[in-house]
């Protein structure tokens, strides 16, 4: 019996050693590969914030990119895109990722989180004097995108999915209350009086998302009331508690509660487009990037035309834009901006807008032979990008998510009844608070 069982453990350590032998030579062997660098494979995080189906959009181009064969120094460049939800969750993610020491290569993130991560990114501004292609690039962005991708006179990231706040109106509702199809509201006096024209028969005139990217509503009203952004160019201070700011932000409550022609409480940024779709609303205010999905989902003529004025027309741009970490190799960061060159350009720039909605960045996307057809055939499209001329830099401070959540929250409590004056006035000290190390 002992001999038996000798015999029996003599082959199980056997077969343990060759094992350890096989699992050494994979591991040894997969190093090898590791190092040779056969490929860079890039890992891009990418966030969703309006409807349609955008994921089915990026997988395509990824799928398009990886065959293309671009090499950085004889390495093929790949990318992987990672799907981290809407914006607020693409940054926790990110920010998460970055603290365990396994950052993205790459991320979409909102164009205005620069001071948030702006420890974990590198300037561009050297990838950029290097690669003549890098230059002609930046220099064809449309200016009002590049407000919030430079500062401290450094370039930190590229625009992609970029956008404006866009009045969407239905010209078949219109036409049922007597209004001209082809004459939306021009001035906040007007929203109120065809707003009243429109809401009956259990439909609203208007809708003003407040949650996700309320804050962003809240600044084109404030823009348009006064000579005054909300912040400081340099991120350190921000006024929200301006007599302009608090007149904004009553103009919103007062559609609801005084003029009665959008419904009561806070609307969510998802539902808005959705009631808009479905015939609930006459008009509502969303971003560019739902261009298409209306146009897709809508069964009724619709127009989008430049946000209506107070004492002048104006809006913030929004969106995201392409970051390039830096604790990744000089080969990756290389590769990551071979890919932001290739995304960007003109015609699959146009395309983009095509496909999603959002504007092309660049100048020459509007000239290519794709996008003149497309804006021939649905003219709404060129909309937004008529509005940068009106255009403004989007909110940004340090301690963004901080100070945005004091901002939203305080919108979000004014219009369930707080008082508007009180409610900014505490949102202005909380945020001094938060900015005052930085000054």
């Amino acid at each position: 019996m002992l001999a038996l069982l000798f015999f029996v453990f003599s082959i199980l350590s056997a077969c343990n050693s060759n094992s350890s032998k096989k699992d050494s030579g994979d591991q040894e062997s997969a190093a090898s590969k590791e190092s040779s660098g056969d490929t860079i494979d890039l890992t891009w995080y990418y966030p969703v914030n309006v409807g349609g189906e955008i994921t089915k959009v990026i997988d395509g181009y990824a799928e398009e990119f990886n065959k293309e064969g671009i090499e950085v120094n004889g390495k093929k460049v790949t990318v992987k895109p990672v799907y981290s939800g809407n914006y607020d969750e693409s940054m926790t993610k990110v920010q998460t990722a970055v603290k365990n020491g396994k950052s993205p290569d790459m991320a979409v993130l909102l164009s205005v989180d620069l001071f948030q991560i702006k420890d974990s990114i590198m300037p561009l501004d050297d990838l950029i004097a290097e690669d003549p292609e890098a230059k002609k690039m930046m220099d064809d962005f449309f200016p009002g995108f590049m407000l919030n991708s430079q500062a401290e006179g450094k370039t930190w990231s590229v625009p992609f999915q970029r956008s404006t706040v866009l009045l969407y109106y239905n010209k078949d509702m219109f036409k049922k209350a007597g209004l001209d199809p082809e004459a939306p509201p021009t001035t906040w006096d007007e929203v109120v009086d065809y707003g009243k024209k429109l809401t009956k028969d259990g439909k609203w005139g208007i809708e003003l998302p407040a949650t996700i990217s309320g804050y962003w509503i809240y600044q084109a009203l404030a823009l348009q009331n006064g000579e005054e952004n909300l912040m400081s160019d340099d991120g350190k201070e921000v006024y929200f508690n301006s007599d302009e700011a608090k007149e904004a932000l009553q103009y919103w409550i007062d559609l609801s509660k005084k003029h009665k022609v959008m419904p009561k409480g806070v609307l969510d940024w998802n539902t808005v487009p959705t009631d808009f779709i479905e015939g609930k609303t006459a008009m509502m205010l969303s971003t560019t990037g739902n261009l298409t999905n209306v146009k897709n989902n809508a069964d009724f003529e619709f127009g989008v035309a430049f946000l209506p004025a107070k004492e002048r027309m104006a809006t913030p741009t929004g969106g995201g834009n392409f970051y390039i970490f830096k604790d990744i190799s000089e080969d990756r960061q290389k590769a990551s901006m071979e890919f932001i060159k290739w995304i960007a350009d003109p015609k699959r720039a146009a395309q983009w807008s095509i496909d999603t909605g959002y504007i092309a960045t660049r100048q020459s996307s509007y000239e290519t032979p794709e996008l003149k057809a497309y804006t021939d055939s649905f003219p709404q499209a060129l909309t937004a990008m008529k509005q940068l001329e009106n255009a403004h830099k989007e909110i940004s401070v340090y301690e963004q998510g901080k100070i945005i959540k004091i901002l939203s929250d305080a919108i979000q409590a004014a219009i369930n009844g707080e008082d508007v004056d009180k409610t900014l006035d505490q949102a202005q000290e909380q945020a001094d608070a938060l900015l005052k190390q930085y000054k």
